[in-house]
Order: structure tokens, then C-alpha cells, then sequence
């Protein structure tokens, strides 16, 4: 989505797993890790500024489609002197929305061809998404499972999109699939109200679950499917002076995603989410210049 923020605006973009895949991108090269992107874009100008700024990121956009008379999704942020958000969307009719309503779309060619080792989605993917559209998405979970990949799903949930109820039902789809859970803990209570998170997705079949909480420790649960489950909580970095909590959760998954897929640690991944996190929230928008984590990558 374009993103429109700070004091005069200014014109960026972002999106939660969009965040998440440009920062693993930019971990990812000295891993040797290769990201791709799978979303709908329009054929307007700024669609094109959005698909070059990506592939600059060396975010491989092969997955990426072009939609006629479609735009990218628009949200404005409202930052809090606490670095705290709120944001305003006009998204009810962008491209991301129809990635799967004509034709193959090039995810499920490359899905079918077995051509990914990790396929990572977000609550937020399944809630822009039509029905008929999210059973698509669960098809390819199926599929790509089937091939031995792994399944990485953030809860991410936006109330201005669905019910708890809905998201919820469809929660429940994709669980049965997912390897690694990211968990934010204040999302899963709007939608599953108290409970245990980490019993939960143990049930459904996970075997990893990270809970994000912000400031305080994430909690990392691990071999979950095994007779000896292990969990620790692993402290976040202070922060002296928060700028905007934009994008602290998807950076948080880039870096722990980045320090799991080149084989670290689960505590040393969390360990690497943090920092990155604890960099983001120090700068403006979702996206951070590339030269303020230049130590990280």
C-alpha cells in the first residue's frame, strides 16, 4: 500500500508483510536467503515506483500481477508523541484485493512447480481477500505443505477488516498448516479472547510459536510436536526514544525469520527481531533507510 505519514507528509509505502519480506530481504543477502513477493499491483505510475523501489530491495517480484484499472491500497498514519499509531485505510477496492479473482495466478504456478521452501502469510492476507479467494489461498497451504515446504503465519488482525468471528473461522483453516506461528498477544485476544496461545497452536499443530508483546519479553515455544517442549522469554532492547511503533512487528518477524531460515537459535532469532525492532522504532514510517541497519545486514 502507499503510505502517507509525518508532519508535512510524505508519500512511502508499506503493508505488513510487505515490511516483513523487505526486511528479511535485506538481512537475507549475507544469509543467502532469497525473498520473494507475492501481491497485485495497478499499471499507474505509482504502481511502478512501488515494483522498481522493491526490486532495488532485491525483492525477486515475479509473483507480483498487474491489474487494469486497479490501484495500490492507500493508509495515512497518525503517530502519538509515544511513538504510538493509528491508522486511517482506503483500501476497499485495491489490487492486492483481487490478486486471485482472474486466471492462474503466477503464486500458484510457482506453488505447483514446488519452486519455495517457506511460504509466509499474515492474518491480514487472508482478511483483504474474498471468500472464494481465502479457500484459494488455503489450497495452496495444502499444496505446499504436501511438497514438504514450511508454513509461516502471522496473526495480524485488523478489526476495520473483519469480525473476530470471521477471522477466527479462518484462523482455524490455516492453523492445521502452520510450522512457525508469530503471535502479536494484544491481536489474539480481539480475536480468541483469554487463553493459551501456546496450547493452542500446539494443538492445531504447530511446532513453533514466537508471542510478540512489544516492550516486554517475547515468550518462544519450540518443539512443540515433541515429548519436550522448550520455553524461555527473551528480552527486548530498550528503546530510549520511541519515533513510530510503525512496522515493529513485522521487523520483529524479518529478523527472527532471518536468524530460523539460515539455522540460529530460536532465542538467538528472537534476539535478532528485537534489535532490528528496537531500530525500526527509532525512525519514521514503516520503511527505515537501508544505512540505519547497516550493522545488522
Amino acid at each position: 500500500m502507499v503510505e502517507l505519514s509525518g508532519q508535512p507528509l510524505r508519500r512511502t509505502f508499506g503493508g505488513d508483510t510487505l515490511n516483513t519480506a523487505l526486511y528479511l530481504s535485506r538481512l537475507g543477502r549475507s544469509r543467502r536467503l532469497d525473498v520473494s513477493y507475492a501481491t497485485a499491483l495497478g499499471k499507474d505510475n505509482i504502481s511502478q515506483d512501488m515494483l522498481t523501489a522493491w526490486q532495488e530491495e532485491y525483492i525477486d517480484t515475479r509473483l507480483v500481477r498487474r491489474l487494469d484499472e486497479k490501484l495500490p491500497g492507500l493508509y495515512l498514519v497518525e503517530t502519538e508523541p509515544s511513538g504510538e499509531r493509528h491508522f486511517h485505510y482506503w483500501r476497499n477496492d485495491s489490487a492486492a484485493k483481487f490478486y486471485f479473482a482472474t486466471g492462474v495466478t503466477p503464486l500458484e504456478q510457482a506453488i505447483d512447480n514446488n519452486e519455495f521452501d517457506v511460504l509466509y502469510i499474515s492474518g491480514i492476507s487472508l482478511a483483504i481477500l474474498a471468500e472464494d479467494a481465502k479457500a484459494i489461498l488455503i489450497t495452496l497451504l495444502v499444496k505446499h505443505k504436501a511438497a514438504g515446504g514450511k508454513v509461516v503465519f502471522d496473526n495480524n488482525f485488523r478489526p476495520q477488516l473483519w469480525t473476530a468471528k470471521q477471522a477466527q473461522y479462518w484462523y482455524k483453516q490455516v492453523l492445521p498448516f502452520v510450522d512457525i506461528a508469530l503471535i502479536t498477544e494484544d491481536d489474539d485476544q480481539k480475536v480468541w479472547g483469554e487463553g493459551d496461545v501456546i496450547e493452542r497452536c500446539r494443538d492445531y499443530g504447530s511446532d513453533e510459536v514466537v508471542i510478540k508483546r512489544g516492550s516486554q519479553p517475547c515468550l518462544v515455544a519450540t518443539d512443540l510436536q515433541s515429548e519436550h517442549p522448550v520455553t524461555s522469554e527473551v528480552a527486548a532492547n530498550p528503546v530510549q526514544t520511541v519515533i513510530d511503533t510503525c512496522a515493529a512487528g513485522d521487523s520483529f518477524a524479518a529478523g527472527y525469520l532471518a536468524g530460523r531460515l539460515s539455522g540460529e537459535t530460536a532465542t538467538a532469532s528472537a534476539e535478532l527481531g528485537h534489535q532490528l525492532a528496537a531500530i525500526v522504532i527509532q525512525h519514521p514510517g514503516a520503511i527505515i533507510p537501508p544505512e540505519a541497519m547497516t550493522e545488522m545486514m
